[in-house]
């Protein structure tokens, strides 16, 4: 039986791959930091951008830094992170290795609110929407959580999947229908659900920080009970966890990361999916420790693809979302057929 990922137990050193692997997650978002503020489309030499950074001025080159590429860094960063973790919550407390934040119907109501925000209200641009999308991802989460916690009859990760499914597809037909009625509607949604981080400012950024803080809180606190909730609920329960409670913190946390951060880029599918598995994959400890390893992997993936985009030899840049659905359709293809063969 081959042997699980190292775990890192209280009061033990952590051993050197642990470290070094540690070490190179940690300079790779560094790396991808730094890439994300010095390289676009408007090309700014690292000398530039370097005293620009220490010394902001007026110049074109501190306008480019400062005003575009510092506020999509830390969006795509606080963005990569809170799929990546919500990713891991997602399938932990599913026990689902193909789970993806989506399933609770946050991006489904953040994209029928803004839908019917566009068509009522006249919203236009992808800041004015960002309130509305919150709300509506928010409310659709808030529903398949209490429904999925009524609704008792399979068990609770497979209840929580079906319910999510319900809710998406009655979400999505109001939505296509609205859309159906309205092209204007569709030519201003089409740009918001790509999934971007292009045209997001600073206000955006403080409008979703507060729930995307209050959602790592939450991850942060029911971290400790994965390990045991992984083992099933009778376990759980014989270990001396609050099943339900801990369930529902991790949920709550899930939707306030992904709701929060569907509201600010719009739908950027695969990447809890991706960071989860990558987390995994480097087995820096047990589940408690794939949280915040999986927040990390999330924030290198998004904001690489958001570099990869600036840099893709096309006419205009290409959306993150895109550049991202790219690489995650044919994973989710080989890690859906790895887990149907182990299963057989």
């Amino acid at each position: 039986m081959p042997a699980g990922p190292p775990t890192v137990l209280r009061g033990s050193r952590p051993s050197s791959r642990v470290l070094l692997v540690g070490a190179a997650l940690v300079l790779a978002l560094l790396a991808a930091i730094l890439a994300s503020v010095a390289l676009g489309s408007q090309p700014v030499p690292w000398p530039d951008v370097l005293a620009v950074l220490r010394e902001p001025g007026t110049t074109e080159a501190s306008a480019i830094v400062w005003d575009m590429r510092v506020p999509r860094t830390v969006l795509g960063l606080l963005v990569g992170i809170a799929l990546g973790v919500a990713g891991a919550l997602t399938q932990a407390h599913t026990r689902n290795p193909l789970a993806d934040p989506g399933l609770l119907g946050v991006t489904s109501g953040a994209a029928c609110a803004v839908v019917l925000a566009i068509h009522v209200l006249g919203v236009t641009s992808p800041s004015g929407a960002v309130g509305f999308a919150l709300v509506g991802a928010l409310c659709a989460g808030g529903i398949v959580v209490v429904l999925s916690q009524r609704i008792r009859v399979l068990a609770p990760g497979v209840t929580l999947v079906l319910t999510g499914s319900i809710v998406t597809a009655l979400l999505a037909s109001v939505t296509s229908g609205v859309l159906l009625l309205d092209r204007t509607t569709m030519d201003v949604f089409r740009f918001w659900s790509i999934g971007s981080l292009v045209s997001r400012g600073p206000e955006v950024i403080w409008t979703v920080a507060p729930f995307l803080l209050l959602g790592l809180l939450l991850a942060v606190v029911n971290a400790p009970t994965l390990g045991a909730l992984e083992l099933g609920d009778e376990l759980g329960v014989s270990l001396g966890r609050h099943v339900v409670r801990d369930r529902l913190i991790g949920l709550l946390a899930v939707t306030l990361l992904a709701g929060a951060a569907t509201a600010a880029c719009g739908s950027i599918a695969f990447v809890g999916l991706a960071a989860t598995h990558a987390a995994t994959r480097l087995g820096l400890g047990g589940p408690a420790w794939r949280i915040p390893v999986a927040g990390l992997c999330g924030a290198v993936l998004v904001l690489g693809a958001d570099v990869v985009g600036r840099l893709a030899p096309a006419t205009s840049e290409i959306q993150v979302g895109i550049v991202i659905a790219l690489v995650g359709a044919p994973l989710f293809v080989v890690l859906a057929r790895g887990y149907l063969g182990d299963r057989s």
